[in-house]
């Protein structure tokens, strides 16, 4: 047990790398929908560099984290599994399943861009975006409150957060559409 805290620390880094790829990606796919509305040859310059920073960043940093978070995550579980009979450690794992989702669903978008379909608007990806903020907020209370979490402040904290960056999206867009250079 004595590397525990070893393979606990590798969790959290994967864990860091992959959010941050997931934080990111989204941002790439705004930049691809708006370039693809560009006229030649901006177009193609935009839509070759943005498409190599995105392959680069889906598999060279946000797939790699993925996996690797999801290993030392499951061998720390195989180290303690009494924390499989803990109540937060459940809702936990719900939200894991769902960063999983969003990753994958993340992932089709990626494979979209890649081939030059653009099925969603800028603006709809802007609120993707906040799908893994939403998820991260909910599972680092989760981790460092465990049961001392009221659910139905927590539930209604992420009600809020969800509502104040719904917000923030339209000022932002508000600001740009005054000042497009901004």
């Amino acid at each position: 047990m004595e590397y525990y805290n070893f393979i606990k620390a590798l969790h959290l880094i994967f864990v860091i790398t992959w959010f941050a790829g997931l934080f990111y990606i989204p941002r790439l796919f705004v930049y691809q929908i708006e370039a693809s509305a560009k006229p030649s040859p901006e177009k193609e310059i935009l839509e070759k560099q943005l498409g190599l920073m995105a392959k680069r960043l889906w598999y060279i940093i946000t797939w790699p984290s993925a996996i690797l978070a999801t290993i030392f995550a499951v061998w720390l579980l195989v180290l303690s599994p009494a924390w499989l009979q803990q109540g937060w450690m459940h809702v936990k794992l719900l939200f894991v399943f769902l960063l999983i989702l969003y990753h994958l669903k993340t992932h089709q978008i990626f494979k979209q861009l890649q081939n030059g379909v653009v099925n969603y608007t800028s603006k709809f990806m802007r609120i993707w975006n906040e799908g893994a903020t939403i998820i991260l907020f909910s599972v680092v209370f989760l981790v460092i409150l465990k049961d001392s979490v009221n659910w139905i402040y927590g539930l209604v904290g992420i009600f809020a957060l969800g509502i104040l960056l719904m917000l923030g999206i339209k000022l932002y867009k508000r600001i740009q559409d005054k000042n497009p250079d901004a």
